[in-house]
């Protein structure tokens, strides 16, 4: 049986890429039930933002490919640095501090098992 990989995208994140990669790597290669528990329960901001991601890519596969949810693993998930939003703070001296704002643009590909 030939493998079908179903992607979701999410671009434009206001989160920087590190934040996101530390939730990313809890779930990369679980199976998609299993990465739904994690996410549930880690409290972190990025954690809503993965899994309402990885909640698209599992209806785009249901929707899409008639697959089932529980034969798909995440094979693939990437976050990739989005523009940064430049800003500054006024500092002392009539100086002024640069503050970064930081984008992401996520990536989930889901596998199914072939058998």
């Amino acid at each position: 049986m030939e493998k079908t990989t179903v992607k979701a995208q999410s671009k434009y994140l206001r989160q920087s890429p590190y934040k996101m990669r530390l939730v990313l790597n809890l779930i990369r290669g679980l199976d998609v039930q299993d990465a739904l528990n994690v996410l549930t329960f880690t409290k972190r901001k990025a954690a809503t933002e993965i899994k309402q991601l990885l909640e698209s890519a599992i209806a785009n596969a249901e929707a899409n490919y008639n697959l089932n949810s529980s034969e798909l693993y995440i094979s693939k998930a990437i976050a990739n640095e989005g523009p940064t939003l430049k800003r500054f703070r006024p500092r002392a001296r009539g100086r002024a501090g640069r503050i970064n704002k930081r984008t992401t643009h996520l990536l989930i590909e889901l596998e199914s098992v072939g058998e």
